[in-house]
């Protein structure tokens, strides 16, 4: 038997979710000791076991999204279903879901019906566009929320139309909320014995994602400019945040605040000559000055050109400038911070006779480390999970005859 780890032990959680904002606040539960139940559909379980199966993989998606939980297949349109899940749930901390707004009412196990069931249960419930909006019943998509987000208009060129990004960020934001929030009520369900419902949604997450610049936006009721470069603070405390590439075309990106840090940063790269007859001396004539901050950039372009970019980071960084390449996903993953804090890790998977690098954890917990498991396979734990409940073998064995798990 395994042995209990991470901070979240003894903490029981019910799912009935799909896709990805809906299962990872769940995953990374179980990566941190929590005792998690997925609930699947008897005949092919959850759609997205299917997608993005390499040869000889499992599925890139299902993986990456329900590791280390228990599956419990249950048709949940019959009673007998509906029974064993509300017996699962009068047993749990925490509950989830992201079905369609009404689903969940219709098929026994809406929130009103599971707090008669288990008064301290924290009832998570992921949406699209939210509950109280005109397209409140609308099905919603990571490449919804990053379309109304205004996340694509962050990392949009002049000149070119905007694009949703090949990195699903909506439904991660959720997801990383629908955990938090859902820590949080179960902190007060424990400490008042009165659980609650927590509503999300895709496009709330993507907005809160859009953090302190949506704020200068609406604050000056106009867009941001956007580009290579970033241009924040004061003619007397300017600030810069922009990329460039190297002469092999490998990109790099410099931020820095002050006059000070520019000087320093331009002389540590051997910049500062160049720079100073051309009339940049100080950072702060390119502020509100769109004809010289183009100017700026096309000098820099042609100096940043002239040698490799490993040279310039280190140039930069030896300054105390902050600075870094600007990694591809594959570059990112093999990153030599990214692997030594182990938020790429390794994971054995015996079925498939292959140790395969994963996502690690994001935290590092000195007493209760977490602990990155496997997805499981289908109903896996359909037997241990109903034996734990009451059920005899026979009634295990009648129910699976009746197609009830």
């Amino acid at each position: 038997m395994s042995q209990p780890f991470g901070p979240l032990q003894g903490v029981r959680v019910v799912s009935c979710s799909t896709a990805q904002a809906g299962t990872v606040p769940y995953m990374l539960m179980a990566d941190l000791g929590a005792d998690v139940i997925k609930i699947e559909v008897p005949e092919g379980g959850d759609s997205s076991r299917r997608m993005t199966v390499l040869p000889g993989m499992p599925s890139t998606f299902f993986e990456t999204n329900n590791r280390g939980v228990k599956s419990v297949t249950l048709n949940l349109k019959t009673s007998e279903g509906r029974e064993i899940l509300h017996r699962l749930v009068a047993r749990a901390d925490i509950f989830g879901q992201n079905f369609r707004p009404g689903a969940a009412e219709k098929n026994g196990f809406g929130y009103e019906e599971l707090r008669k069931i288990n008064p301290k249960l924290v009832y998570v419930s992921i949406s699209g566009y939210g509950t109280k909006g005109p397209h409140a019943d609308l099905p919603g998509t990571d490449s919804m929320a990053q379309a109304l987000g205004g996340i694509a208009e962050a990392y949009s060129m002049p000149g070119q139309k905007l694009r949703t990004g090949v990195v699903s960020v909506a439904d991660e934001t959720c997801a990383i909320l629908a955990f938090g929030g859902a820590l949080a009520a179960l902190t007060h369900a424990r400490s008042t014995g009165v659980g609650q419902k927590i509503d999300l949604s895709l496009l709330g997450g993507q907005i809160r994602l859009m953090g302190w610049t949506l704020t200068t936006t609406m604050w000056r009721n106009r867009n941001p400019v956007t580009g290579q470069a970033r241009i924040t603070g004061t003619a007397q405390r300017p600030g810069i945040s922009a990329s460039f590439n190297d002469r092999d075309g490998k990109p790099l990106v410099f931020q820095l605040t002050g006059p000070e840090n520019w000087h320093t940063a331009m002389a540590a790269l051997g910049f500062y000559p160049r720079l100073k007859a051309a009339g940049f001396e100080h950072l702060g004539v390119i502020i509100d000055n769109e004809a010289r901050c183009t100017a700026l950039l096309a000098l820099l372009d042609e100096l940043f050109a002239t040698g490799p970019r490993e040279d310039w980071v280190a140039k930069l960084r030896g300054a105390d400038i902050v600075s870094a390449p600007i990694n591809t996903l594959l570059e990112a993953s093999n990153d030599p911070d990214v692997l030594a804090n182990g938020y790429i890790t390794e994971v054995d998977y015996p079925q498939h006779g292959k140790r395969l690098k994963v996502h690690g954890t994001p935290w590092q917990f000195s007493e209760t480390p977490a602990k990155p498991g496997i997805a499981p396979d289908l109903g896996e734990h359909n037997d241990a999970v109903l034996a734990d409940l009451g059920y005899s073998a026979a009634e295990i064995a009648g129910l699976r005859t009746r197609k009830i798990i």
